[in-house]
């Protein structure tokens, strides 16, 4: 097995488990095995850590209790939001770029009877909120924007949307995905003036396989999966105890670290950006340059491919990821930056860098200085450059 140490800046696909969280899902991994449905002690040993652990996320988000519902992930909280609220007849909006979860769901829906309207984005990447009020309609009963885009980082104006909203039409259910946004952006529901959010543990240094969907209290969520009384009767299935424990000992980590680390992360991303841009000719900064993500870097190279920048950068120990194609292996460039229209030359060229805790300026410089030598080379191959 090579011990040749990785660049690891794929944070936005997934980040490492902390150790301390671990630590903390070990017992309900061993000797606190029970199900937490049961009436014996270790049983109850079990219901008491879920209880705890939702009671934690509930402070973090600032909500009650009763409105966090434990899933399998984010791709679970998204569709939970969007069938969990919708029926035939009614009209969901959303944004050009919500993440799959989001974007194939609403379509699968409009396939059923939903009506479905995309608002596109600028070209920083950015909704614009009056766009989102002259789409509402009669018929509105859900508007679903991301919190920070997972592929160019750029934040959305939710706030304003949910200001709107609560102001001019209070019946109409507002969610984000914020699965990006997990131990990086304030998640406080009251402030973000929101109905529903979704998360995913694996974003903020937690277990694979559990995420959260607040839900607030007036929401009447239709359940989508039968066969328990688990998470009050919304979603069945036993639960997941250690992934319960540990999504709430990692978010817990990760807010008590945020500020300090954002502002950390944030310097990193713009030295980073601006050293690309001024050390390799013909590169762009896909979206907004502020309003994005601390740690997202999002380029575009003209003249190459993104696939063969990424295989590249694998083989020189850096983990990196593309935007050129869509996750079911198409040949198309990825529809966020389409939606930014940006030319067809540059689109196929797109590498995502994601930065955390493990990330340094040296790291960074010697990711720079790879990043040099490889666009090079398959520039003097491509017949695109000249």
């Amino acid at each position: 097995m090579s011990t040749k140490k990785i660049i690891y800046l794929d944070h936005a696909a997934t980040t490492p488990l902390a150790p301390e969280v671990l630590e903390r899902m070990l017992p309900y991994l061993k000797s606190d095995f029970g199900n937490a449905g049961s009436i014996h002690t270790k049983g109850q040993s079990a219901k008491n850590a879920v209880e705890s652990a939702r009671r934690k996320v509930a402070e973090i988000l600032w909500c009650e209790p009763q409105e966090i519902i434990f899933t399998s992930g984010g791709s679970e909280s998204d569709n939970l939001a969007l069938r969990g609220t919708l029926k035939k007849g009614d009209h969901l909006i959303i944004s050009a770029v919500e993440h799959p979860a989001v974007l194939q769901t609403a379509e699968a829906l409009e396939k059923e009877g939903v009506e479905l309207t995309k608002i596109p984005v600028e070209r920083n990447g950015i909704l614009k909120v009056g766009k989102v009020q002259k789409a509402i309609r009669r018929n509105t009963t859900l508007i679903s924007i991301m919190l920070a885009n997972n592929e160019i980082g750029t934040l959305q104006p939710v706030r304003e949307i949910g200001k709107f909203l609560q102001k001019n039409h209070p019946e109409i259910l507002l969610h984000t995905d914020a699965v990006q946004a997990g131990g990086i952006l304030n998640l406080d529901v009251r402030h973000l003036k929101v109905d529903l959010l979704s998360l995913s543990a694996h974003k903020f240094y937690g277990p694979k396989g559990i995420g959260v969907l607040f839900a607030k209290s007036k929401v009447k969520l239709k359940p989508q999966i039968s066969g328990g009384h688990q998470e009050n009767g919304i979603r069945a299935g036993t639960e997941n105890v250690a992934g319960i424990v540990g999504a709430a000992a990692a978010l817990d980590l990760a807010e008590k670290n945020r500020e300090k680390e954002s502002i950390r992360i944030t310097k990193l991303r713009d030295y980073f950006i601006k050293k690309v841009l001024r050390e390799i000719p013909k590169a762009q900064l896909n979206g907004d340059p502020k309003i994005r993500l601390p740690g997202n870097a999002n380029f575009s190279f003209y003249g190459v491919e993104g696939e063969s920048i990424l295989l590249r950068l694998d083989f020189t120990g850096i983990a990196a990821s593309t935007g050129s194609a869509c996750a079911s292996g198409s040949l198309e460039p990825s529809y966020v930056l389409q939606s930014l229209k940006i030319p067809h030359e540059w689109l196929h060229g797109s590498i995502r860098f994601s930065l955390g805790k493990s990330t340094g300026k040296q790291e960074l410089d010697q990711v720079v200085t790879e990043l040099k030598k490889i666009i090079r080379d398959l520039r003097e191959l491509s017949p695109l450059f000249e």
